[in-house]
């Protein structure tokens, strides 16, 4: 496997993460298995906030943590980031489709379960099917054998884990309820308050096991401070969920919260950057749910830039601009950017937001400028930036 890595890199054809994972799953379908046994997993899965989870586990975890860092995250990508390490302890961030074959493969300690949202869906399954798919992966032998870490106020995870024998609800806040307006269990609409959200079906927001207060985390009986380099209120739901994950395979709290204040970027994200002579703060944002979290948490400078492409990996369909609540950025100037530049200053002039398509070079400002991209917008910023 190493070596068919390192003839995809030396060929130019590829990073080398995935490629040799692939063929080692080829020539032995069972290798994922193999390679997890008698090692201590946890699996972080969700539509968004995957990678910046486990980032956080890997940091409160400390020592040698084998992980796809570099966020290959169906079992190739498994395989490869464990034969990388050999560690007995292992965090992999798990695609949403795939967290079935995850689950039987390395049959892991804990199971971190986000929250659940549209995401792609040219090729990806509607939320309350893939919400069905969970809800089997939890009846399992093997969910059964796992702790679940779930997020109480998404009603679609609510119904899914409820299938679980072992589950520790947190309540991760959330900027985006638009996907779960009407029950999962019986379709009639779920009325919410704002504590709390329930339908006359029965299914209600279960009691939580961790929750924030104020700077706090409160994990069972346990209260931990957080304090985080990484923006926004929805960071602190993740490191919330990593924390309560933490907790569960014996790690002292005190000591992983502040080794979470060490993460300050994860895999580019959040971290400063300069293009152009422009110092900017790479943001990714993939649908609808992912934009209004970001947006919540947007430095206080009067320009922002989003750039938005619509290829194989971003999903062909970009129609989902149309959802995102590009309405909060009234009063801003926005810089349209990426191959879907012209759709974004549409859908940004019907929001009644100044927007500004430009190929250029931008104008150099005195202050940090955030940008929100999608996928393959934020790999080619990525590519196009140099560190601060």
């Amino acid at each position: 496997m190493r070596a068919v890595n390192w003839v995809s890199q030396r060929s130019g054809r590829g990073s080398g993460t995935v490629i040799g994972g692939t063929v080692g799953l080829l020539l032995a379908p069972h290798l994922l298995a193999s390679l997890a046994e008698d090692r201590r997993v946890i699996l972080v899965t969700g539509t968004n906030g995957k990678t910046t989870t486990t980032a956080l586990v890997v940091a409160g975890w400390d020592g040698d943590v084998a992980s796809n860092d570099t966020g290959a995250n169906m079992p190739a990508g498994h395989v490869a980031a464990l034969v990388r390490s050999g560690a007995s302890r292992v965090v992999l961030e798990t695609d949403e489709a795939w967290l079935g074959a995850s689950v039987e493969a390395t049959r892991p300690a804990v199971i971190v379960v986000l929250n659940l949202s549209r995401d792609q869906l040219d090729r990806a399954s509607e939320v309350r099917q893939m919400a069905e798919r969970w809800r089997a992966v939890f009846a399992t032998a093997q969910a059964q054998d796992a702790v679940i870490v779930a997020n109480a106020l998404d009603p679609l995870v609510v119904y899914a884990a409820s299938e679980a024998r072992n589950v520790r609800w947190c309540a991760t806040p959330t900027a985006w309820t638009a996907d779960t307006m009407s029950c999962p269990r019986c379709t009639e609409p779920l009325i919410r308050t704002a504590e709390r959200w329930w339908c006359g079906c029965g299914l209600a927001q279960p009691t939580t096991d961790s929750y924030l207060d104020g700077d706090d985390a409160v994990i069972g009986s346990a209260r931990v401070a957080i304090s985080l380099a990484l923006p926004g209120a929805f960071n602190r739901g993740n490191a919330l969920m990593a924390l309560t994950a933490l907790h569960e395979v014996g790690v002292d709290l005190d000591r992983a919260a502040l080794r979470l204040t060490s993460v300050g970027e994860v895999a580019g994200r959040y971290g400063l950057r300069r293009i152009d002579g422009q110092v900017v703060r790479l943001l990714l944002a993939k649908n609808p749910a992912g934009f209004a979290a970001m947006f919540e948490g947007l430095g206080g400078g009067d320009e922002v830039w989003v750039s938005i492409n619509a290829r194989v990996a971003d999903g062909h369909d970009p129609s989902w601009l149309y959802d995102v609540p590009f309405e909060q950025l009234r009063g801003r100037r926005v810089r349209c950017l990426g191959d879907r530049r012209l759709d974004v200053a549409t859908r940004l002039w019907y929001a009644g937001v100044a927007a500004h398509v430009d190929d250029g070079p931008p104008v150099v400002q005195d202050r940090v400028v955030d940008v929100i991209a999608n996928y393959t917008a934020f790999s080619d910023l990525l590519k196009e930036s140099q560190p601060c």
